[in-house]
């Protein structure tokens, strides 16, 4: 039977600059391919520049169905960029935790969310002018509210912010714009993911 998956986010889901390819989603589901799962390439939800309320009125016109075998969800960097706060992004986030989980079917343990990267750790970051410290701590405010709402669920949380802060600032490691991911990057969350992936089809 094919393995249906469904990737809900934004740019970092979408692959903003790289192949439809290069996306971590479709990377994942490759992944999961040699290791002899049948699955289909991924839908996506996701644009560049969505928060989460944004994703949420998306989902409503996209209407996908509750039969996913596995879903992602990745959101909030833009939250944040546009000094929101932390407790409007558990409401929020709580939200689409549940949305993803129903689109599992009601199965929590299918549903995978990675955190969010740390976009001050990039040669856009460094340049613009930000208070990157404060940048990060606002990051890590929104990761621990998403790590605990998952824990709460039994949904996977996969951490790739630690990457994105060691390895960020490399050229091999970032689209053109100097901000979004490369495609040499999101094989690396595609490596932190893959072993969450692989034990939410196993159950």
């Amino acid at each position: 039977m094919t393995i249906r998956y469904l990737a809900l986010g934004d740019s970092y889901t979408i692959g903003e600059g790289v192949p439809e390819d290069g996306r971590w989603p479709a990377q994942l589901a490759a992944a999961l391919r040699r290791e002899g799962l049948d699955v289909a390439d991924p839908r996506i939800v996701a644009a560049t520049g969505w928060t989460t309320d944004e994703l949420d009125a998306a989902i409503d016109a996209a209407q996908p169905s509750s039969d996913y075998d596995l879903v992602s969800l990745l959101i909030g960097v833009n939250n944040q960029y546009r000094g929101r706060g932390a407790d409007e992004y558990r409401e929020q986030f709580a939200a689409l935790l549940e949305r993803a989980i129903g689109f599992a079917g009601g199965r929590a343990d299918r549903v995978l969310v990675l955190s969010i990267p740390d976009w001050g750790a990039t040669r856009f970051g460094r340049e613009s002018g930000r208070d990157l410290v404060q940048v990060s701590r606002e990051l890590d405010a929104f990761n621990a509210v998403g790590r605990e709402l998952c824990a709460a669920r039994g949904a996977a949380f996969v951490d790739v912010t630690p990457v994105s802060r060691e390895r960020g600032e490399e050229n091999e490691m970032l689209a053109g714009d100097g901000l979004h991911p490369s495609a040499a990057m999101y094989a690396e969350w595609t490596r932190l993911a893959l072993p969450a992936a692989r034990g939410a089809l196993s159950r």
